[in-house]
């Protein structure tokens, strides 16, 4: 579809021409915001350093005068006089700890010429400086040689900062002691606040002392000599002895430093750049934006001017537009119809494809279901027929040596499986349509005696030990009784199945266990046990783990539907020590009848 484009506006275009011209107005309005901002900030940076230095300044010459007015005391001096006295150190203590609570400081304490520190404000405390020795600390060192000592330092008993004060204490010319006042130095950065712009504190060695950021604190603001490096190590002023790099980006603070001689320390106020940029990027904005006012408003002027031509030929494409849209509707509508029709051709020919393979899915279950049928009968029948083989063998045997009563008893046995054998077809055709049978009490050891009869000639073949821990009172469970037989049948059959290639010994343990509300019967075996595989896949039908000769795979799933048939739950895992580990949960049942014991249980 083709258009008419539109007049073109080659005014917009002088309009954008002009707009370039005038943005490079917006370089000077930046350079002289930022320069007026800067200064704003450096002058109140400025007011609020020399107030933070002041206050500082006022804290530690409050506590200099200190050391040499405490020096004269008598206390103090009758304790430097004899240092082994006890009750002259207990006075010294008393009156250095009421002088620390009248003026505030952290610590007082009296060391002797050797640095043993014989009296201290905290005597009483945990961390007590009294017997410890400073000798290594330079403000003793410089007080010792008679001068007025400072040091800031990080407290090795305490681990608290402070600024220590030390003062010689004099006997005429010998000097007899050394006198130190600690100042906690905490409060000076709990009075910074929470503002933008960021506190720091060096000493002489440029290492951060006070900051109101704690990330800050002991680190390096200057790369150290090895002298001071050295001196570090020795005066322990900080709780490393090689300070971190404070690793800051110069262009991203405005820093304005004040140093106080006296004391060695260098304060220093950090404002963020971003404090400028941020009013600058504002200035910056407004006068664009000013700028763009006057464009649009111009451009507007423009627009409104060119409204009527415009809209006369807006109009009449709109037209030639519509015209074209109602045609390109109409044939669409045309080829949809056409394909609405076939569509409907090809689902009339799938519903009836549909139908077809129904009735095709429908034969072919019935067809699966008979499968099922025929090869669940004859997994089941196999166990049977090979016990009654067995036992016509034996009858045989009996006969040729006239022992007509037990050949007798044998022919009773074929009987009785007989019968069995058309109680399990009767219960797999009953199972097939899945009809459900109330359960009966049914007696646990019987049933368990009944399959281990049917399996002794097998086992005695394997020489298989079996270790049986059941209570010598009937477990009576909810179950069928040929149901409950079959399922431990099979699972008996399985076990030995599992010892035919292991060696000697071969053994099958079986023990029961009371619950709350049912009975849990153990089957074990000391065989190689379930792979992962198995015990994902043990449920399914014709899924097994033998040869096509050896078995179907149909034992665990029919014994698996038995039992939640009956009420119950199977099941499969792995003993800790070896071997498969099958576990049969049945629920309790009131007491019946006991069968007769079959004869070849103790075989």
């Amino acid at each position: 579809m083709s258009t008419t484009p539109l007049p073109p506006r080659p005014r917009w275009r002088s309009l954008v021409v002009l707009g370039l011209l005038l943005l490079p107005l917006l370089w000077p309005l930046q350079h002289f915001s930022e320069r007026y901002y800067r200064q704003s900030l450096e002058e109140q940076n400025r007011q609020t350093l020399d107030l933070y230095v002041a206050n500082l300044l006022g804290t530690l010459h409050r506590y200099e005068v200190l050391p040499p007015i405490l020096a004269d005391l008598p206390p103090l001096r009758a304790l430097l006089a004899n240092p082994g006295d006890g009750g002259l150190q207990a006075a010294a203590n008393q009156v250095l700890a009421a002088v620390r609570q009248d003026t505030g400081a952290d610590v007082i304490y009296l060391m002797s010429p050797s640095g043993i520190t014989l009296g201290s404000s905290n005597w009483d405390q945990p961390d007590s400086f009294v017997g410890r020795n400073f000798a290594y600390r330079p403000y003793f060192r410089e007080a010792l040689a008679g001068n007025q000592g400072r040091f800031f330092g990080l407290g090795t008993t305490s681990r608290k900062r402070g600024y220590f004060f030390a003062s010689p204490v004099r006997d005429g010319q010998r000097i007899v002691g050394i006198l130190v006042v600690k100042v906690d130095l905490d409060d000076a950065e709990t009075l910074w606040g929470k503002t933008p712009e960021q506190l720091m504190v060096t000493d002489a060695n440029g290492v951060v002392i006070i900051s109101s950021r704690s990330d800050w604190r002991f680190h390096a603001t200057r790369p150290l000599d090895n002298a001071e490096r050295a001196a570090i190590v020795a005066n322990q002023p900080y709780p490393t002895q090689a300070p971190p790099p404070l690793a800051l980006e110069e262009r991203a603070w405005i820093t304005q430093s004040r140093e106080l001689r006296e004391t060695g320390l260098t304060a220093s106020i950090l404002a963020p750049r971003q404090l400028i940029d941020r009013q600058v990027s504002t200035t910056v904005a407004i006068g664009g934006a000013v700028l763009l006012a006057l464009l649009l408003l111009l451009g507007l002027l423009m627009q409104r001017r060119r409204h009527y031509l415009d809209r006369i030929a807006l109009d009449a494409q709109a037209r030639r537009e519509l015209e074209m849209r109602v045609l390109e509707r109409t044939q669409d509508l045309e080829a949809l119809n056409s394909r609405l029709k076939d569509e409907v051709l090809e689902r009339e020919q799938a519903q009836q494809e549909l139908v077809r393979a129904q009735d095709e899915l429908v034969q072919a279950g019935k067809l699966s279901a008979l499968g099922t049928m025929s090869a669940s009968i004859s997994h089941e029948l196999n166990q049977p027929l090979a016990a009654i083989r067995s036992y016509a063998d034996n009858a045989g045997v009996l006969l040729d040596h006239q022992r007509i009563g037990d050949a007798r008893g044998n022919l009773q046995q074929i009987s009785e499986l007989t019968g069995r054998m058309a109680s399990i077809i009767a219960h797999l055709r009953a199972f097939a349509r899945r009809d459900r049978h109330a359960p009966e009490s049914v007696a646990l050891q019987p049933a368990l005696d009944d399959a281990l009869a049917l399996l002794a000639k097998r086992r005695r073949a394997m020489d298989v030990e079996l270790i049986r821990d059941l209570p010598d009172a009937p477990l009576w469970v909810q179950a069928g009784e040929t149901r409950l037989r079959q399922v431990l049948g099979n699972l008996l059959a399985n076990a030995l199945d599992a010892l035919a290639e292991r060696p000697q010994p071969r053994r099958i343990w079986i023990s029961a266990e009371t619950t709350g509300d049912g009975v849990a019967l153990h089957l074990r075996d000391n065989g190689p046990g379930f792979s992962e595989e198995a015990l994902r896949r043990a449920r399914e039908p014709f899924f097994t783990t033998k040869t096509s000769t050896q078995g179907l795979g149909l034992g665990l799933a029919i014994c698996d539907s038995l039992m939640r048939a009956l009420g119950g739950e199977l099941v499969f895992a792995n003993h800790p020590e070896g071997g498969a580990l099958l576990t049969l949960r049945l629920r309790n049942a009131a007491p019946g009848v006991i069968p007769q014991p079959p004869e070849d249980l103790t075989a």
